[in-house]
């Protein structure tokens, strides 16, 4: 994914113009800070913060960092169960049995050694890199997987929409369950999605995969650019700026990007996450 600069009043503000330009959420991006306002006297701030950001590549989480956490949560119950008072005798050590021959046991043969695991704990660090259509294909098979589970009838594939982007799609009837109100659900989807990805591949892709269920996404898309479309002709016609409901960074980009085609109109964003929105005001 290539870089875009974006500048603001303060870094923050920078940050979230930029995923707006891109959007996505901040878990979903990259940013690095190539300028901040410097304070000047009174504590005024002079100039402008300057950001570059960029969607994130798809990055896994070591496979031994699990099987350590596994490891040490087994761990830490044993220890539990041993703990005891200084001034409390050991009442819960089994006896040891009576040696048939009148000797003491030999401890020392009392169960074998257990072996070092220094390979467990070894960090896998490296990484490679992983072709997008692979992390499209995973998904894929995730969401047949899905589909199955809920004895749904559908057709999954992917659809390439540009050379970082590639659309999942789930088409069928009766899908309202992948839904979910508000697309809840789907958004919740798209999450699980990555955490497979993440767990199948070791490696980074340039790109994203994103999904759509029975076309809700796409619907939404045009329905929110038409109603963009109706409120920057008010305000054009009118002179008076209007403030959209909070929504998404990836609907304030539809609205950013509806807005750019029309003249005599432009938008900003204002507001922290989750209540940020866009404002559309007459230039």
């Amino acid at each position: 994914m290539e870089w875009v600069e974006i500048t603001g009043r303060t870094v923050e503000e920078a940050k979230d113009a930029a995923l707006d330009q891109l959007g996505v959420d901040t878990v979903d991006a990259e940013f690095e800070i190539l300028e901040e306002p410097s304070r000047g006297l009174f504590g005024k701030t002079k100039g402008q913060a300057r950001v570059r950001a960029r969607i994130a590549p798809t990055q896994p989480r070591p496979k031994v960092e699990r099987r350590d956490r596994r490891k040490k949560s087994s761990g830490t119950g044993g220890s539990r169960n041993k703990a005891q008072r200084p001034d409390e005798p050991a009442t819960d050590a089994a006896p040891a049995a009576p040696a048939s021959n009148g000797k003491r046991p030999n401890r020392r043969s009392s169960g074998p050694k257990a072996e070092p695991t220094e390979k467990e704990n070894t960090t896998v660090t490296e990484t490679v890199d992983v072709d997008l259509a692979e992390h499209s294909r995973i998904v894929t098979e995730f969401l047949d997987g899905l589909v199955d589970s809920f004895d749904l009838e559908g057709r999954v594939e992917a659809v390439t929409i540009d050379e970082e982007t590639t659309e999942v799609r789930v088409e069928g009837r009766d899908l309202g369950i992948l839904v979910g109100p508000k697309g809840n659900t789907l958004a919740a989807i798209q999450e699980l999605s990555r955490t497979v990805i993440h767990r199948k591949v070791s490696g980074t892709a340039a790109g994203r995969v994103r999904l759509d269920v029975a076309g809700y996404r796409q619907r939404r898309r045009e329905a929110l650019e038409q109603f963009t479309r109706g409120v920057a002709e008010e305000v054009r016609s009118s002179g008076v700026q209007k403030a959209l409901e909070p929504m998404g960074s990836a609907d304030r980009k539809v609205v950013h990007d509806a807005v750019n085609e029309i003249e005599g109109v432009s938008t900003i964003s204002e507001g922290d996450e989750p209540r940020r929105r866009v404002v559309l005001i007459p230039s």
